[in-house]
């Protein structure tokens, strides 16, 4: 079977969540001040829910969810930028292009919502994501931007959408 790419569902929440959390623990990272302290992780399809300029995007196969990806218009961020938020694969799913996918639909629905930058943060720990990110364009910057509520991320990276 292959692997479906869908909108998040309201019983995704605790699969969603708990794949996050492991994904903190596979890479040692910091737990405070980040997504995994975050009370949102838990609640990922109502956050998704109450904001129009937003979708999470949801890898599925086999009835198995393998992680997902989201655009959000983050409190804070500048006129036409949302973030790329709660980003995560299992460790079954990374290496299959996977990610690629989620990343492309997530950047499809920024466009279709009329942003024209993409913002991300992540931590030192995910330094493998961290140069997918940069093979996909995103750009190092030297500060964060928004109000994400995750002060625990060191890394911050932008990229300008290009509108076909």
């Amino acid at each position: 079977m292959s692997v479906e790419i869908r909108l998040i569902q309201k019983e995704d929440n605790k699969a969603l969540s708990k794949t996050i959390k492991e994904v903190f623990h596979e890479f040692d990272a910091a737990k405070e001040g980040t997504v995994y302290s975050d009370p949102t992780t838990d609640y990922l399809y109502e956050l998704f829910e109450k904001e129009k300029k937003s979708e999470c995007w949801v890898a599925i196969e086999d009835g198995v969810i393998l992680g997902c990806c989201g655009v959000y218009p983050t409190e804070g961020l500048p006129d036409g930028c949302a973030e790329i938020v709660k980003f995560y694969l299992s460790a079954t799913a990374r290496g299959k292009g996977i990610g690629r996918q989620l990343m492309e639909a997530s950047e499809a629905s920024a466009i279709k919502f009329g942003f024209n930058q993409l913002y991300i943060e992540s931590l030192p720990e995910f330094g493998k994501a961290v140069r997918i990110y940069e093979q996909q364009g995103y750009q190092t910057i030297n500060k964060p931007m928004g109000n994400s509520g995750h002060p625990g991320c060191t890394v911050w990276m932008l990229k300008d959408l290009k509108f076909n």
